[in-house]
């Protein structure tokens, strides 16, 4: 077997939560990161008949099943994973229609999946619908995104234009806008069954006063998508409450959809 150390996937994965961690969004063990990989990406470096162990994972995902996750840990901090990542991360195979993950590799603390695997889950099978080669879901709270959420209308349509205005290329990144949920209990299924909702019409979902969920097909992807939301928030929250004399227009913004073939999220641009 190949060293699984020295697999791509899991040098992106350690790379991101590094990244992620110095960014400054994933304070303590906050955040979580589930990577989609397929059975070949995975059988050179594993026993794939080894179980280490079997999971319940409290929730129906028959979309998902026999799939394989790197999945980072419950209660694990995201600046340690770079130097334990046999104990910080994990990888699971979904069976039994999602009500089982099984642990093939990883959490050697005896540790577990993250708190949020089942929004993680859920999130993973409605952005399949959408997009077939969607392989990630990330959440973590980015200090600019979360601090809006406490003076800005949770109102979707406001909160995008909001977003869409403090940077050019935002409504190139994101032209599906950012979805927005209320305060909910975290680590619940209903929470995942609220954020899978939203993630059927936008890669991007806010929670309000806790952090963003991203999706996208790779690790790269998904770390821009909120990269460049968090930028835009960041520029938000330093003039909010200054006199705005200037603004990209939603004339600017057509221009935009032209010039970068995209289309804005219907409804959300003046004609």
């Amino acid at each position: 077997m190949k060293n699984i150390l020295e697999a791509p996937f899991m040098i992106d994965m350690i790379r991101t939560a590094t990244n992620m961690y110095n960014h400054g969004w994933d304070e303590r063990n906050g955040g979580n990161i589930s990577l989609m990989l397929e059975e070949a990406e995975v059988a050179p470096y594993l026993d794939l008949d080894s179980v280490k162990l079997k999971i319940p994972t409290g929730f129906t995902a028959p979309e998902l099943d026999g799939k394989y996750f790197l999945v980072t840990g419950t209660g694990k901090y995201f600046k340690n994973v770079q130097y334990a990542p046999e104990t910080n991360l994990g990888i699971v195979r979904i069976t039994a229609y999602g009500e089982l993950a099984e642990l093939i590799w990883g959490f050697n603390d005896g540790g577990s999946f993250t708190s949020e695997f089942p929004a993680h889950m859920m999130s993973h099978a409605a952005r399949l619908k959408v997009n077939p080669e969607n392989r990630v879901v990330m959440h973590c709270h980015p200090t600019n995104l979360l601090a809006m959420t406490y003076v800005h209308t949770l109102d979707e349509r406001e909160f995008t234009r909001t977003l869409w205005q403090m940077c050019t290329e935002c409504i190139v990144v994101f032209p599906e806008g950012v979805n927005v949920l209320p305060w909910m209990l975290c680590g619940t299924n209903e929470i995942g069954e609220a954020t899978a909702e939203k993630m059927q019409t936008a890669r991007l979902v806010v929670w309000a006063q806790h952090g963003i969920y991203g999706a996208g097909k790779d690790l790269d992807e998904t770390f821009g998508l909120i990269e460049t939301a968090e930028k835009a928030a960041e520029i938000y929250m330093k003039i909010a409450h200054l006199p705005r004399l200037n603004t990209i227009t939603d004339e600017q913004m057509h221009l935009l959809e032209q010039r970068f073939h995209i289309k804005a999220r219907e409804g959300y641009l003046a004609e």
